[in-house]
């Protein structure tokens, strides 16, 4: 039996078809179990997802199979799904948590999001940094965040970190409204070149992987108008089904794995601990870039 089911979400009727299907086969997870997670997860993903540009990826069949790019809204979306065009792309906006469930009937696996809002467009709400591993380990690049942390601090700024759901780590300062790309790409490229100069041994910034040998790839270029990184507390396609997760500074240590970190054991979590996340979306917890900008403009004349 492969029946659509009828769900109702916060006052909207959801259709989801072969809620048989298995999406994730090596844990043996239907489509309806993940939807059943996700419905839970919907009030840790929203405060962050809301009013950014919406990018998804979708595995019609399950991971292992193909899969493609959504961004722009499709024609047989329902009217209360909230969207906005912005350029070529009339982008979905994750208001809510029926348009999440309709998005997962999709098979949208990933929600990958803007760093500025349709609100306040080209306006960045924090500074992100993705680190990544260039060989298998994980604590190379535990130890780049936390240098990255420490680089912060001297800043007088601060981030939060969270896994990727992939091998590596995103940083994410939060920033007062008004700052411009241009202006959050000059910190962000005077911090990454700082790190690589401080640490070459460990840290690289070249983009392309053969070049890199067994250093972490300190990714600063991702952060820009146009693209976008995977939401907190979103799935992965990935076996295992892992979930992109925000920790506390303290979890970084050596018998840390992002492996840890799956639909099967995030709930336990989130239930045990307070969300980290909270300080990129807390509106009173937002560092002001003023003094480094014109560090850097002093520096830039000298």
């Amino acid at each position: 039996m492969n029946e659509a089911k009828l769900v109702h979400v916060e006052g909207r009727e959801i259709r989801i078809t072969h809620p048989d299907k298995v999406l994730f086969p090596d844990i043996s997870m239907t489509k309806w179990d993940w939807i059943l997670h996700l419905t839970h997860l919907a009030p840790w993903i929203l405060p962050y997802a809301r009013d950014r540009y919406l990018t998804t990826i979708r595995w019609p069949d399950g991971v292992g199979s193909e899969s493609f790019y959504q961004k722009n809204i499709p024609s047989h979306a329902p009217d209360w799904v909230t969207s906005v065009q912005s350029g070529n792309v009339r982008y979905i906006l994750l208001q809510d948590t029926p348009t999440l469930i309709w998005l997962a009937n999709l098979a949208c696996l990933e929600y990958h999001l803007s760093f500025d809002t349709a609100s306040f467009p080209d306006q960045p709400t924090e500074i992100v940094f993705d680190i990544d591993p260039s060989v298998e380990g994980f604590e190379r690049v535990m130890e780049t965040a936390l240098l990255t942390r420490e680089a912060l601090l001297e800043l007088g700024l601060d981030g939060v970190v969270k896994t990727s759901g992939a091998t590596g780590l995103q940083i994410y300062v939060p920033i007062r409204q008004g700052y411009r790309f241009e202006q959050t790409r000059r910190i962000s490229r005077f911090l990454a070149e700082y790190l690589a100069g401080q640490r070459p041994d460990l840290i690289t910034l070249e983009r392309k992987v053969k070049k890199r040998g067994e250093k972490v790839y300190f990714d600063y270029l991702q952060h820009w108008r146009g693209k976008s990184l995977i939401a907190p507390y979103s799935t992965r396609a990935r076996p295992g089904a892992p979930v992109s997760t925000p920790l506390r500074w303290s979890e970084l240590k050596p018998s840390l794995t992002p492996q840890a970190f799956t639909l099967n054991t995030i709930h336990q979590r989130l239930t045990s601990i307070q969300d980290p996340f909270r300080a990129v979306t807390d509106p009173d917890h937002r560092f002001n870039l003023d003094d480094i900008l014109d560090f850097l403009d002093r520096k830039q004349k000298d």
